[in-house]
């Protein structure tokens, strides 16, 4: 139960809005806005008048065959304490089904007619489909309540108020000791640069246009705070101690990863959704001007949706003349919509590819629910040599522990833990209570066949040049 209890807490900022009392909070779109009138939003609180909230275009990638297509799909979002109900109108025909997503979080709906209604007791980042289209879906973002809106005249505060927003140069930097407010109602025409700075605040409700790509940029940067935009993409290259926090991420062009780590050590992830174009999120070492190793990276709370490529991907590039050390990587309570992914190298919901001579170490799945995705693996841990992308193959995989994975689906290709020669080998791989559409695999599993290899029941393939792999129970 330790996962359903951490999913209800998204982060220590949505326990105190939870904890304050109730409130309901929505914001006027800009007149120049693009709108989509797919769906109509409405929000109230329990007895109150019906609130319109904005449903704002936005764009995200369908595969089909080998071709990428932009569709159209809705955004809205608003903020809210104690308990809210929701009706989502469809406006384009009949509702024959309708479901909230994460499934996990356990939110029923009912159908009247073309409306969708349901009720929330707590924040959360969600998907609202209906008749089963997950392309034209409504992603509906609902924030915990500010408490703390910084002061506009305030000398060190790059305050953008409700409205649209076009700088002149089409991005906005941020200096050291300074806080970009993006306020709810507001959505900005241009990149946020937070680069060779330090204690950067960048914050608000507000939406980085869904054509501006790139989005977030962090680079060389110590002390920053990102929490509760939505933008298409938001990196992170040779820096140190940065949180993102309750950051919405959506793509639909070609390389749109979400999250990228690249060269940096100590950030967290925290109540993120991710709907990307390519990785959801990543961890590499040198790679794009930016140099060294990563440590200490943790994503927790999060749900990832991968359009294209890996909702998790770790390893791929580094500097192969100067080996790197990827490790203590930790991925907590999270929840994957989707992969979908045709190239059969670049599959796997949770994926671990060394290369570049890059060493990996000491990382952690736990409490990971993974729905019925299109396509792809469930996980995918390789020494890997990609020559377009890598100068060498890895060293080597440390250290992995998925514990308390859950897959419910059917679609999943064969999963892959192979090493590369005796020198570059993978070991200590565990797993902890890995259930597989409801049946426990373990090493004692009643009914294996004693000359079956424990992932043959999983459907995990152990190749060569990996030792110490472990399906075990614990209980807490």
């Amino acid at each position: 139960m330790k996962h359903l209890f951490l999913m209800l807490l998204l982060s220590a900022t949505t326990l105190v809005a939870c904890a304050a009392p109730s409130s309901l909070v929505t914001y006027p779109a800009p007149k120049e806005a693009e709108l989509n009138d797919d769906f109509t939003v409405e929000v109230r609180q329990e007895g109150g008048e019906w609130q319109g909230v904005p449903s704002y275009l936005i764009k995200v990638d369908e595969v089909r065959g080998t071709d990428h297509c932009p569709e159209p799909a809705s955004l809205a979002t608003f903020d809210f304490s104690g308990r809210v109900e929701v009706r989502v109108t469809y406006n384009k025909g009949a509702v024959d089904s309708a479901k909230v997503r994460p499934l996990s979080y356990g939110i029923p709906c009912t159908v009247e007619g073309n409306q969708v209604l349901f009720a929330l007791e707590r924040p959360g980042n969600l998907s609202v489909e209906v008749n089963g289209d997950i392309f034209h879906n409504l992603h509906l973002f609902a924030n915990p309540v500010e408490t703390d809106v910084p002061d506009k005249d305030d000398p060190d505060v790059m305050f953008f108020g409700p409205g649209m927003h076009v700088p002149d140069s089409g991005i906005v930097r941020v200096p050291s000791g300074k806080t970009l407010y993006l306020a709810g109602g507001a959505v900005l025409q241009g990149r946020v640069v937070v680069e060779n700075v330090r204690d950067v605040v960048v914050r608000g409700r507000g939406i980085i246009d869904y054509k501006i790509k790139g989005g977030i940029r962090i680079a060389g940067a110590r002390n920053v705070l990102v929490e509760g935009l939505t933008a298409t993409q938001c990196s992170t290259g040779d820096s140190d101690s940065v949180t993102i926090r309750n950051v919405k991420s959506i793509s639909y062009y070609g390389w749109g990863d979400g999250m990228n780590v690249f060269a940096s050590n100590n950030v967290l992830f925290d109540g993120v959704f991710c709907r990307n174009s390519d990785d959801c999120t990543t961890v590499y070492g040198t790679r794009l001007g930016y140099t060294g190793g990563c440590r200490n990276i943790t994503m927790q709370n999060s749900t990832l949706w991968a359009d294209v490529a890996h909702p998790i991907f770790i390893g791929i590039h580094g500097n192969a003349q100067e080996p790197e050390i990827l490790e203590n990587l930790n991925y907590v309570n999270i929840d994957i919509l989707d992969h979908k992914e045709k190239q059969l190298d670049y599959q796997g919901c949770m994926a671990i590819n060394a290369g570049d001579n890059n060493l990996i170490r000491d990382v952690r799945f736990e409490d990971i629910r993974v729905e019925n995705f299109r396509e792809g693996q469930l996980l995918n841990l390789r020494i890997f040599y990609n020559k377009k992308y890598c100068a060498a193959p890895g060293r080597g995989i440390e250290n992995v522990l998925f514990k308390d994975i859950t897959y419910n689906g059917d679609r999943a290709n064969l999963s892959i833990i192979e090493g590369y020669n005796e020198e570059r080998t993978i070991r200590n791989i565990r797993f902890e209570n890995l259930r597989i559409n409801g049946q426990l695999i373990t090493d004692t599993m009643p009914g294996k066949p004693r000359w079956y290899q424990t992932g043959d029941m999983a459907r995990i393939y152990v190749g060569p040049h990996v030792e110490g792999v472990e399906f075990v129970e614990t209980k807490e």
